[in-house]
């Protein structure tokens, strides 16, 4: 029993460690993804990556507590074991979550205002967007070839 027990915990060690380094993973070639596409100064990089990657932690908490309210609703039963009161509760905390992300994203835009010419935080919100589509597609195709 204790051998079996060891094997459970060992192979979810496993997992959380390798799920933990693709995210690692995940993160730098958008980094690199990112620095490419802005071309930023050194002066403009020294700025930019403590503002931008303030702003990504926070987005990150916001995401994992919308995921963490989703996996709770699943788990308790699904949608059919809400009661209205429940759902609108739900509803609510989602319309914060929401809120939240748009004001964290306006005070993204006002801080890099402060250290980046206009174009390039266009080319920031540009580069996202593609960096997303090209990590999606990868995905996709992954799962494709099994």
């Amino acid at each position: 029993m204790k051998k079996l027990l060891l094997l459970v915990f060992f192979i979810s060690a496993t997992v959380v460690a390798q799920k933990g380094e693709r995210h690692e993973k995940i993160k730098a070639l958008k980094i690199a993804h990112l620095t490419e596409a802005l071309d930023l100064s050194g002066a403009e990089a020294e700025e930019f990556w403590p503002i931008y990657n303030a702003h990504e932690e926070k987005m990150h908490l916001l995401r994992k507590s919308e995921r963490e309210d989703i996996h709770r609703l699943f788990k308790n039963g699904g949608l059919d074991a809400l009661s209205d009161a429940e759902a609108n509760k739900l509803i609510d905390k989602f319309i914060d979550i929401k809120s939240k992300m748009v004001a964290y994203e306006t005070a993204l835009i006002e801080d890099l205002r402060k250290v980046l010419p206009p174009k390039k935080i266009i080319k920031l919100k540009k580069a996202e967007e593609d960096f997303k589509r090209q990590l999606l597609k990868q995905i996709r195709q992954k799962r494709g070839k099994r």
